[in-house]
């Protein structure tokens, strides 16, 4: 007996295969599948940006900027040399604060292969000597009214038909207020006009306009260069230079960038988007977006973070599409107050997606129940006080669903990214029909002479996309020559 207690204690202990904190609480899930699911659906959700792409992408940018440059001939509304703002994604994939109804419903490999957002100052204030006249006194948090009429007699003049008369309780009316609804309008109207005749006297090698279509405020272009299928979502604003005095508050607390960008890059400048609040005046109120300090913001996210985060939107878009109370904007400003809240060495840990991932499916969670999801930069704005209990408890409980198996979630994202990208490829590769092989023929001239013009062209182009993904270009252009546009990539300038 004793020799067995003797056998026995000499035996080597058991090893634990991985640690506790190897496994999930809540769902069980093992946190090293969950890391390499992330990671699968992040290389599937990669754009395939090879030379032809890259073409493509350029060709189409180009005509997107001379039609916008034929728009501010017609009128001579927008100003002569501006300043746009790209961003890479749709308005329905979160990267403008717009109300989620109503913006339509596109999908990548069905309706497109690449989607942009381009921001196009329909003023311009950028001059520390223009007046400017935010009113918010009738509007909500985050929210104001844009008075023209400290401005000089020929903006109010040129812009005119597209202010709204006013009448306030004193009986007083005014007839000066920008009008977001009018505004859009004409722009949708005035794309419309010069797309017309764009394709009554079509160029070799100019992209095919598929569709033009108006949602809410926002003017939707769908063309096909090649056979690359781009979505431009175009959206009418008013541009600032500096930071809003209702957002400095903001300014005084401790940030994550902390440190790692200046405070003039993180506060460069600001816009009014045209999207109401849901108890606001749609035809007077505009909405304060702060998209250039949120693309530099960006450059202090881990990769690990970003992964998570475009893992999280891919399983909750679809459950959360019915009501569309809330989107993927909403998410983004969850993920900023968590880089606030969290230390940097947590969040730059490779390892840690997982982690990331179920933290904003609970945070999300949190702000539903509580109806309570403070604006990053204006937290007096809570973008859920509209919600009703009853939505905001059936979204809560969606949410519960994906976080009680996020590993079964994650690999149907993962299968409908292959699906989605396989669907591209076979369109890509001449599925189209007659109509791709017609396009193909358009574009491949102009093609065709990019690469003799200059040969490193599209090695280029394919380096800057690559190197810059979910960077903002600043595009210069000066409607006398449209053909030779200025941009800039953050600080770099081509």
């Amino acid at each position: 007996m004793a020799s067995l207690l003797s056998a026995a204690g000499s035996s080597p202990k058991p090893a634990f295969a991985k640690p506790l904190t190897d496994l999930d609480f809540r769902s069980g899930a093992r946190i090293e599948e969950l890391n390499k699911l992330i990671q699968e659906l992040a290389k599937q959700e990669v754009r395939d940006y090879d030379d032809q792409r890259a073409l493509e992408v350029h060709t189409a940018k180009d005509f997107i900027f001379s039609m916008l440059g034929l728009v501010q001939k017609l009128d001579n509304k927008l100003p002569m040399a501006n300043e746009y703002l790209l961003l890479s994604g749709g308005v329905r994939e979160g990267v403008l604060d717009m109300t989620p109804d109503g913006l339509g419903d596109y999908a990548r490999g069905t309706d497109y292969d690449v989607d942009f957002t381009l921001l196009v100052p329909a003023l311009k204030l950028h001059d520390r000597n223009l007046p400017v006249t935010l009113d918010m006194r009738y509007s909500a948090p985050c929210h104001s009214w844009l008075s023209l009429r400290l401005f000089d007699e020929g903006i109010v003049k040129k812009w005119k038909t597209c202010c709204s008369t006013t009448e306030f309780p004193n009986g007083t009316p005014d007839n000066y207020y920008f009008s977001p609804t009018k505004v859009a309008d004409w722009f949708f109207n005035s794309v419309v006009v010069v797309i017309g005749e764009l394709r009554k006297a079509p160029q070799r090698g100019m992209p095919r306009v598929d569709k033009v279509e108006k949602n809410g405020t926002v003017t939707t272009v769908l063309l096909t260069a090649g056979s690359s299928r781009m979505l431009y979502d175009i959206v009418p604003v008013v541009s600032f230079k500096g930071w809003p005095a209702v957002a400095q508050s903001w300014l005084t607390e401790n940030h994550f960038w902390d440190g790692k960008i200046t405070e003039e890059e993180a506060i460069s400048g600001f816009y009014l988007v045209p999207c109401c609040s849901h108890v606001g005046e749609q035809d007077n109120e505009w909405r304060l977006a702060f998209s250039r300090s949120e693309v530099q913001l960006k450059k202090c996210i881990s990769v690990s973070l970003i992964q998570a985060f475009q893992a999280c939107k891919a399983i909750i878009a679809k459950l959360l599409s019915r009501p569309k109370a809330i989107g993927p904007y909403h998410l983004r400003v969850i993920l900023l107050w968590a880089c606030d809240r969290l230390p940097s060495s947590f969040l730059f840990r490779d390892d840690n997606a997982a982690h990331f991932l179920l933290g904003l499916i609970d945070d999300l969670s949190h702000c539903l129940i509580n109806k309570s999801c403070p604006n990053y930069f204006l937290p007096q704005c809570n973008m859920f006080e509209h919600l009703s209990n009853e939505t905001s408890l059936l979204l809560a409980r969606k949410l519960s669903s994906i976080r009680t198996d996020p590993a079964e979630h994650l690999r149907t994202a993962v299968e409908q990214a292959k699906t989605t990208n396989k669907l591209a490829q076979d369109l890509r590769s001449g599925g189209g029909g007659h109509d791709s092989a017609v396009c193909s023929s358009q574009s491949d001239g102009v093609l065709a002479n990019l690469q003799g013009k200059d040969g490193h062209l599209a090695k280029k182009l394919q380096q800057l996309v690559t190197e810059n993904p979910g960077k903002s270009i600043s595009v210069f252009l000066n409607p006398h020559d449209v053909s030779k546009p200025h941009f800039r990539i953050d600080d770099k300038f081509f």
